[in-house]
């Protein structure tokens, strides 16, 4: 099992400067093999007689060429441009398989990032050792042991993080999800998440919306400086810095409500949300983006494999709201006005989003007995186990880590 564990930094103004210089040259590699490479691929549709572009050719080249016409890339650490050349390859891969768009040039200041190979670094508690630099400290120690398999350095802002991927093999040293049965997952925008179980809504951040006077201002103050300038610089940073506080807390809000399921429940329901098209909604538009829905089912479904969990997704057209989690009893039409509604087939008065959630339970398992089988009705029953459902929830905990699958 592979997981990246992404750590803070704090560089001294020598190792920073290094970092960006670094970060530069990978940005130029991976964009002058993308220029090559399209150069070379329509010259091998003229002529097939002509060899066709790949990342290691392209690699071979840039080698060649480096000291001549571009010594400063030997100032940094050589897997910069290297492993750049190799991450374009990957993206035409990706490209041709159709699991990604075509790939774009990298701009500075969104994409400052280099990687390293294991062999060109060296991890010692808090502190990871860089090629030409020496040891740098980190924020924390790597939580995770195993074969250290890469690190990529980036900056956020005007922070840089390491996120450090290792192969931990199994995975088995991870908890399991305690027994507390399956749940349901209704996402809304007035609160993040109403679960099944009955506990009070879990209320979302809503970071960008308390700070959206403070971001309007600083963006009018970066709008009126002159381009060029170092205060344009200066107040450049600032806006960056409130973005990334933004997505900071946001993120850590996201991580904390799904580690919390995915640590108590094995069978968790969630919708298979149209974000794209309830975007739409230019009323509804910066609320929703303001949640996060795609990240929340991203990192549930990554910590519910850690963890042997299971996660179900609804079908998109799947009618959780209309239907009466008490009967069947399915309406033909329901507002987004309407919060609670009273079944016309046996009367059950229903909170929209709680009987939501519930639907989404039943579904959950549901499909999970149909692709299991009966043998896992026990795992999901609540209070069964060695552990017994209680009626607080457990405190919140550290964030979770990133999950690669592979």
């Amino acid at each position: 099992m592979l997981m990246a564990h992404k750590i803070a930094l704090d560089p001294n103004n020598t190792q920073a400067t290094y970092f960006a210089r670094a970060a530069g040259t990978a940005r130029f590699a991976y964009n002058w093999a993308l220029d090559e490479w399209q150069r070379q691929y329509d010259a091998w549709k003229q002529d097939n007689s002509l060899p066709k572009p790949s990342q290691a050719a392209l690699r071979r080249q840039l080698n060649a060429l480096k000291r001549e016409r571009f010594p400063w890339m030997l100032e940094v650490t050589k897997n910069a441009p290297q492993m750049a050349i190799i991450q374009l390859g990957e993206a035409f891969k990706n490209f041709w398989a159709g699991r990604a768009k075509f790939p774009k040039f990298r701009k500075k200041g969104v994409d400052d990032r280099f990687t390293l190979t294991n062999d060109q670094f060296r991890v010692e508690g808090p502190r990871i050792r860089i090629p030409n630099l020496g040891w740098v400290r980190m924020r924390e120690s790597l939580r995770f042991t195993g074969k250290i398999l890469s690190a990529t350095i980036s900056r956020v802002a005007d922070r840089w993080f390491v996120s450090i991927t290792v192969d931990t093999h199994d995975g088995s040293h991870l908890p399991k999800a305690e027994n507390q049965g399956a749940v349901g997952v209704d996402l809304g925008v007035s609160a993040l998440a109403t679960l099944s179980t009955g506990e009070p809504p879990i209320p979302g951040p809503k970071a960008h919306k308390a700070l959206l006077d403070r971001l309007r201002r600083l963006s009018r103050s970066l709008s009126r400086k002159t381009k060029g300038s170092a205060n344009r610089h200066k107040a450049k940073a600032k806006l960056a810095r409130l973005h990334a506080r933004i997505a900071a807390i946001r993120s850590d809000a996201l991580h904390k409500l799904t580690t919390d399921l995915t640590r108590r429940f094995h069978t968790i329901g969630i919708e298979d949300l149209n974000v794209r098209g309830m975007m739409a909604n230019r009323h509804l538009a910066r609320s929703i983006a303001d949640m996060g829905f795609f990240e929340f089912r991203r990192q549930l479904e990554y910590k519910a494999a850690m963890r042997g969990g299971v996660v179900q997704v609804a079908d998109r057209f799947y009618a959780s709201s209309k239907t009466c989690s008490a009967c069947g009893h399915k309406l033909d039409a329901l507002p987004l006005s309407v919060r609670e509604w009273t079944c016309p087939a046996c009367g059950v008065i229903h909170d929209r989003d709680l009987n939501a959630a519930i639907n989404l339970k039943n579904m959950a398992v549901s499909s999970t007995v149909a692709a299991c089988g009966p043998a896992m009705r026990p795992a999901m029953e609540e209070g069964s186990g060695l552990r017994r459902k209680t009626k607080t929830k457990p405190a919140s905990v550290k964030q979770e880590v990133s999950f690669v699958p592979v």
